[in-house]
């Protein structure tokens, strides 16, 4: 955390800035937690029933890859009776480090068929729920998933509720079924007579290209994904499975406090004379103007500030948030650096690719951060130096927490989510 002076006065304590991010801390202690941690072997919804194993092979050399992250990601009163977990896997492979698909998330997604969230229209479920509570208004646990946790015990916050969660008051009433039964006795209406059948039509290529681009890219988000989900690969035994990383639980958590943030140096033009009057210049005269401009990467310089005052955090995390980019000019960066107005630049969630499951939106959930390297090779025999280097590792989910299909209700499923890998950058421009 941010150091500070315990005898500071109140007038004091209110220069530190605190946001709704909640950064999570690991420990070799699991202080009771039992799902949260980095490291391991993933532990599934239901053992018995595991994912494809093709959702977790490396997409350039197809081995299997070894778990970075496990969270416990349920979410009470935005998804009630929802069981959600957040896996986040990479590849050993060195050769393969710095290629797409070297890094891939899973969300994990078991609902109860008791709760009414089963029953609501997700495609206004977002809209519907308001933001997170402000941090300093309500108790850590109760601010992110609507339980009050307790005091002194230093649970795990990241933890599912109790059955003390309210309810969801967004969830409509479930509908009032008519208890008049039907007359028997009635006699039932003459069956209309059936139109004979329209002669079919010939509808060809051209004329279906003629629709407006807007209409065939809207319907196109409700059609299932172009490309079939790999097919089941069973998970292997667990003596198969490669190496993993320790296990380092994520037991410990806090929102983020900040010093008072400095303004950022804004990028200048500096214009000088060059008077070449006495320097023997055949051109004479002054030199024209030349321009330099500042090659501070702000971006970064943010992101360096960000980490450095909280260094041993090991996740972000701020469902429907807005990620710390490490650099803005990667293709990770690219994509969700977008301009505001003419002059401001703000990091959103709509470059996120959209869900191949339902073809909704995507919104930021959790990233790691670098001191998540430090935990998980602090076992692997000076290869550290060698080893994972990546700035940060932002995951994005389906804004519906959508469900695999042909699940049923009250089983586990499993999708890929979005993984954007933000590499190191070994020349930053600073």
């Amino acid at each position: 955390m941010a150091p500070y002076d315990s005898d500071s006065s109140g007038a004091e304590d209110n220069d530190f800035q605190e946001t709704n991010v909640l950064l999570g801390y690991a420990s070799e202690d699991a202080q009771g937690e039992e799902i949260s941690r980095l490291g391991g072997q993933p532990e599934w919804l239901d053992p018995s029933k595991p994912p494809s194993a093709a959702l977790a092979r490396c997409k350039v050399c197809k081995d299997l890859m070894v778990l970075l992250l496990q969270l416990n990601a349920e979410l009470p009163d935005r998804y009630p009776g929802h069981e959600r977990r957040l896996y986040v896997f990479a590849c050993r492979r060195k050769s393969c480090r710095r290629k797409e698909g070297s890094i891939r998330a899973i969300r994990g997604l078991r609902v109860s068929p008791d709760t009414p969230a089963a029953k609501e229209t997700k495609e206004t479920k977002l809209k519907e729920v308001p933001a997170l509570p402000k941090a300093s208004t309500l108790g850590l646990g109760e601010a992110l998933f609507g339980a009050k946790p307790a005091t002194t015990s230093g649970g795990n916050p990241f933890a599912s509720a109790s059955s003390s969660v309210p309810s969801n008051p967004f969830a409509p009433k479930p509908a009032t079924s008519s208890s008049a039964p039907s007359n028997p006795f009635a006699t039932p209406a003459p069956a209309p007579a059936l139109a004979p059948e329209p002669a079919p039509t010939t509808a060809t290529a051209d004329e279906a290209s003629k629709l407006p681009k807007s209409f065939a890219e809207t319907l196109s988000l409700n059609l299932p994904p172009s490309t079939p989900p790999p097919p089941p690969e069973p998970w292997p035994e667990t003596a198969s499975l490669p190496k993993p990383y320790p296990i380092r639980w994520i037991a410990e958590a806090d929102y983020e406090q900040l010093d008072p943030e400095p303004s950022l140096p804004v990028q200048k033009t500096q214009i000088m004379d060059i008077d070449s009057s006495e320097g023997g210049s055949s051109s004479g005269g002054k030199e024209d103007k030349e321009v330099y401009e500042s090659t501070m990467d702000t971006v970064f310089q943010k992101f360096a500030d960000r980490i450095g005052q909280n260094p041993e955090q090991v996740i972000r995390y701020e469902f429907a948030g807005q990620p710390l980019l490490y650099s803005k000019s990667d293709t990770v960066g690219k994509m969700l650096y977008h301009s505001a107005t003419a002059t401001e630049k703000v990091v959103t969630s709509k470059g996120i690719p959209r869900c191949g499951n339902c073809g909704g939106g995507r919104v930021f959930e959790v990233q790691m951060a670098p001191n998540a390297i430090q935990e998980l090779e602090t076992e692997e025999d000076g290869e550290g130096l060698d080893g994972m280097d990546w700035g940060t590792v932002i995951v994005g989910v389906c804004e519906r927490d959508c469900q695999e299909r042909g699940v049923k209700e009250g089983e586990g499923g499993y999708l890929e989510e979005w993984a954007g890998v933000q590499w190191e950058e070994l020349h930053v421009k600073r």
